[in-house]
């Protein structure tokens, strides 16, 4: 089984190699070595790989620099997707594209379902619409959200960064949403694609938390690991109170049901994932 990753070496791209099935020959391409806003080197990347499936895990992930430049943002997020999902279908490839909770506009009460209708608020969230839409029906779009790994640049690794050089961090409190562990994301994303399953799907981990709470259990982990010395005050602030360039949904917790069902299992709760990685890297120095 021929495997192509687009964006292999973020977090997402990352986990897809570290979870790929025995079978998997894979070739695995980043911004050195595949430039994703040239739409004939993609097309030929593609036809030259001729892979079984085609992993989409590229993407434009400057919330904030996005407001500022759109049209970048829509060059890899949009219209490369377009390109990669034409490129997947001319040599017979199945394309599995990954999009975000951004799509949604954050003023609902329950959880999105994959058939929610999107009201991005924001650049990004226009811009991964976009690319939601260029995919096409017989590919795999699966949104997930609040994305982090033992490397690469997120949530995680910033306040484990913040809590050892400050004495006290300020924490968004007012924003809900669900951590997602990226090599649980890949696994669940070689299961859905070995089954065949089409459309829009949602995944995260299990379990709901605001940024603030997340960053409570990260300290809390982590001292238990022996990766930070002392504890610092995590205090809770509004997101009035750390105003940002680009608008964020207050409430982005993702309806996970027809996953569930695809898998026949749920995902793991995001604090299991949390400290499963932190004792990982503890253990590994």
């Amino acid at each position: 089984m021929k495997i192509l990753i687009v964006g292999g070496k973020g977090q997402l791209g990352r986990g897809l190699s570290a979870t790929a099935p025995l079978d998997a020959q894979i070739v695995s391409h980043d911004i050195d070595t595949l430039d994703i806003g040239d739409a004939d080197a993609l097309r030929a990347c593609v036809a030259q790989v001729r892979p079984d499936i085609l992993f989409n895990a590229a993407a434009y992930t400057a919330v904030d620099k996005a407001e500022g430049d759109e049209d970048a943002a829509l060059l890899v997020n949009g219209t490369a997707v377009g390109t990669l999902a034409d490129a997947a279908r001319e040599a017979g490839a199945r394309f599995v594209h990954v999009s975000t909770d951004f799509v949604f506009d954050g003023t609902s009460g329950v959880p999105y379902a994959p058939d929610a209708t999107p009201n991005p608020v924001s650049a990004y969230g226009r811009t991964k619409l976009a690319g939601e839409q260029a995919a096409g029906d017989d590919a795999l779009i699966v949104r997930t959200a609040w994305v982090y790994a033992p490397t690469g640049g997120n949530f995680v690794r910033t306040m484990l960064r913040l809590m050892a050089e400050r004495p006290e961090v300020r924490v968004v409190a007012d924003q809900i949403g669900t951590p997602t562990y990226a090599p649980g994301l890949a696994r669940a994303l070689w299961a859905l694609a070995a089954n065949g399953v089409t459309g829009i799907h949602h995944y995260t981990d299990s379990g709901v938390a605001s940024w603030y709470d997340f960053a409570v259990a990260i300290q809390e982990e982590a001292l238990a690991n022996g990766l930070l010395t002392q504890s610092v005050p995590v205090i809770p602030i509004r997101t009035a109170d750390y105003p940002t360039p680009a608008r964020r949904p207050h409430y982005s917790v993702l309806d996970k049901t027809s996953t569930i069902s695809a898998l026949g299992a749920p995902s793991p709760h995001w604090r299991t994932n949390l400290r499963m990685m932190l004792g990982e890297i503890a253990a590994n120095g």
